[in-house]
């Protein structure tokens, strides 16, 4: 009976043995300073998950130090790196929120926009066999007041140009798929809905070369309508804007308006 018991509690202890490595925290007893410098060389070195645990420790450890606020500005970047967007976008969110006019918070929403703009380009970058109708452009939209706002608020940023530069490619990937919208619309004869779509994008981007489609959809939409003046309308607008046009060539019969021969 007494080497049963033995034997039992040395199997308890071995089992508590092998234990003891998981739960040995190698960062007891580090400084602030120390955790902050290992974070940034795991970082450096690409080893994101590790130094997204040493930042979060920083900020657990020592909240109202100065390497806490950096810590919750880097962890976002982290996470970014790291390919987890949301995570990096609910890090620099909540560092907006707590420090608002931290002198490298223009960094934080330009951050945000990056991590909305790559997460975007699953329907962005990336043209498979799945209806662009079908994607939902919310990231992009997100991705595009980031920038808005960090180009609104911090004109003079370092980061401000390269912002504008996805902008503008943000505009006209949104209004392409407006105009992809209602192009799908007009396909299925849903006129209304297609004339109205390809309107929304030319109103909300004026100046996005997607445009000349979406007049072409919506001269074709009020035709087949019936809606002549509406159609003659964006005609004008289209010949105005977009005077070369490779949708105004036809197919050389001038006894048929270019609108009934064209196809997509």
């Amino acid at each position: 009976m007494k080497h049963s018991v033995a034997l039992i509690a040395g199997l308890f202890l071995l089992a508590g043995c092998g234990l003891l490595p998981d739960q040995i925290d190698e960062t007891k007893g580090w400084s602030a300073s120390r955790l902050y410098a290992e974070a940034k060389s795991e970082l450096n070195d690409g080893n994101y998950e590790k130094a997204i645990k040493y930042y979060e420790k920083i900020e657990a450890r020592y909240p109202y130090g100065r390497f806490a606020q950096q810590a919750q500005l880097e962890v976002a970047y982290a996470y970014y790196k790291d390919g987890e967007p949301a995570s990096a976008i609910a890090a620099a969110d909540r560092f907006i929120k707590l420090h608002p006019n931290h002198p490298n918070v223009d960094y934080a929403y330009y951050l945000k926009g990056l991590a909305n703009f790559n997460d975007d380009l699953g329907w962005l970058g990336t043209f498979s066999g799945q209806d662009l109708s079908e994607r939902d452009p919310k990231a992009a939209r997100e991705a595009f007041d980031a920038f808005k706002e960090l180009v609104t608020r911090f004109p003079n940023s370092k980061y401000t140009p390269d912002a504008v530069q996805r902008m503008n490619y943000l505009v006209n990937a949104l209004a392409s798929h407006e105009v992809h919208v209602a192009r799908y619309y007009y396909k299925r004869g849903a006129f209304v809905a297609a004339a109205n779509r390809a309107q929304y994008a030319l109103k909300t981007y004026p100046q996005a070369p997607a445009n000349e489609e979406g007049l072409v959809i919506m001269v074709k939409a009020y035709d087949a309508l019936g809606m002549r003046d509406l159609r003659d309308d964006a005609e004008r607008v289209l010949l105005r804007n977009f005077p070369a046009s490779k949708y105004l060539k036809g197919d050389g019969r001038k006894d048929v308006p270019w609108w009934q021969i064209w196809n997509w």
